[in-house]
């Protein structure tokens, strides 16, 4: 069992001009107490709002910046010319996307749905694709295993219609 508690106070270093704000968020557990606390100079929203909405959001960036780095070696970045290593760096940004978009579209209770970006970027799939000129067919092998879930997923990826 977890409890989970918000405080805030105010606080000033010697450092400090002035006192700011200081929200905390306190979890006690079987594990032991875990505190986080957050500086910040916003005077308005909650404790809870702070840390939960706008603190791990900055956290969670990170974490994409950091899968987008190592599991996609978007930091390779070693040819001699600048141009084309910024031609690098979209080309592995337009891949991120693609696979974040894949993660985002796997139902929960799905197999793959805690697979790592680096795991779905090695998903190759047989498939025959016919395109007429209103509409692109993807057909499955009858042996493609988790052919349902990557049905659902093409279909959640597909644009809106016009």
């Amino acid at each position: 069992m977890v409890l989970r508690n918000y405080a805030e106070t105010r606080y000033g270093a010697k450092s400090w001009k002035r006192q700011r704000r200081i929200v905390a968020r306190i979890e006690a557990s079987t594990l032991g107490m875990d505190i986080r606390y957050v500086v910040t100079s916003l005077a308005e929203g909650s404790a809870e709002h702070i840390y939960d909405t706008l603190y791990c959001a900055r956290g969670r960036a990170e974490n994409l910046i950091k899968m987008h780095k190592a599991q996609l070696a978007s930091d390779r970045t070693s040819c001699r010319s600048a141009n084309a290593n910024q031609m690098r760096l979209i080309f592995h940004t337009a891949a991120f996307w693609l696979i974040w978009r894949i993660q985002q579209a796997i139902p929960k209770g799905a197999s793959l749905a805690t697979a790592e970006f680096a795991t779905l970027r090695l998903l190759k799939i047989a498939t025959r694709v016919m395109e007429t000129a209103t509409r692109v067919h993807v057909a499955f092998a009858s042996a493609c295993p988790d052919q349902a879930l990557f049905r659902t997923i093409a279909n959640d990826l597909r644009p809106a219609p016009i």
